[in-house]
C-alpha cells in the first residue's frame, strides 16, 4: 500500500482539529474560518501527499480523540497521554506547552505544590490533557470538570472553586479579561503536543507521519507557524 493510502485511505486527508486549545487552532468569530498551527500542519501534509484536505472541527479534545481513535478522521493533534494512546499512535512531539494553575487574587495558595490538599477543588476542561494528567496525579484535591477548556475560568468563578487549571496562555488571557485572579508561578506539567493517527493503521503510516513531523521541526515550519499565528509561550519540541 502506498503512503498516501496508508495515511488517507478514503482519498482525502481527514484531519481532526481541536478548538479546545486556542494556541493551536481557533475559529474566526466573523468568518467562521478555522486556522492555526495544527491547520497549517494538516494542509502541508495533504500537499505533500497530493490529496485534498478535509477538516473535522471539534470544540473539545475528547471529541477530537474519539474521531481519530474511531477512524472517523485520519490524523489529529493531541497532547501525548497514555489513556489516549490506547486508540491513537503518536509521533514525537512538535510543540511543548505549559500547564498552569489559576487562583483568585486573595487565595492563600502561592505554590503549585499547595494545590493537592483536602478541600481544594480544581476546575479543568473535560477530557483535556490536564484532566487526564491531574486525574492520575492529584491524590487529595477534587477535580471539577467544565464542559470545555474555554469555560474553565468562568465556571471556576461562578462555582466558587479554589483552583482552575489549563494552558498557561489561555489562563492568562482569561485573567486579563475577568480580573481579580492570578496565575501561580511555574508550571504543574509540560504538555507534549504531537500528531497522531488510529492505532489500527499499519506501522509504515506512523513512520511516515513521524518523519513528516521531524522534517517540519527541522525545516523551521513549526516555528514559522507559531510566529505567523502570534503564539507565545509555546516552544518547538527538541
Amino acid at each position: 500500500m502506498s503512503l498516501p493510502q496508508d495515511l488517507a485511505p478514503s482519498g482525502p486527508l481527514r484531519a481532526s482539529i481541536n478548538l479546545g486549545n486556542p494556541l493551536l487552532a481557533r475559529r474566526d468569530a466573523g468568518t467562521g474560518e478555522v486556522s492555526g498551527v495544527s491547520v497549517d500542519l494538516a494542509a502541508e501534509l495533504a500537499r505533500e501527499l497530493g490529496v485534498p484536505l478535509e477538516l473535522a472541527v471539534f470544540d473539545k479534545a475528547i471529541q477530537s480523540v474519539e474521531a481519530v481513535a474511531g477512524q472517523a478522521a485520519d490524523i489529529g493533534f493531541f497532547a501525548i497521554d497514555p489513556k489516549r494512546g490506547e486508540g491513537i499512535a503518536f509521533t514525537a512531539p512538535y510543540v511543548l506547552i505549559e500547564g498552569a494553575y489559576l487562583v483568585r487574587a486573595d487565595s492563600p495558595l502561592h505554590d503549585n505544590a499547595e494545590v493537592d490538599q483536602p478541600g481544594h477543588r480544581v476546575v479543568v476542561g473535560q477530557g483535556s490533557a490536564y484532566d487526564l494528567y491531574l486525574s492520575r496525579h492529584l491524590r487529595q484535591a477534587e477535580i471539577v470538570r467544565a464542559e470545555n477548556s474555554q469555560r474553565v475560568v468562568d465556571d471556576f468563578l461562578a462555582g466558587g472553586q479554589e483552583v482552575a487549571a489549563g494552558v498557561r496562555q489561555q489562563l492568562q488571557s482569561d485573567a486579563d479579561r475577568v480580573g481579580g485572579v492570578r496565575l501561580l508561578p511555574g508550571r504543574f506539567m509540560v504538555i507534549e503536543q504531537a500528531m497522531g493517527l488510529p492505532r489500527s493503521r499499519p506501522p509504515q503510516a506512523l513512520a511516515a507521519l513521524a518523519d513528516f513531523v521531524a522534517r517540519c521541526k527541522a525545516s523551521g515550519f513549526v516555528a514559522q507557524a507559531l510566529a505567523r499565528h502570534g503564539i507565545r509561550g509555546a516552544s518547538v519540541a527538541p
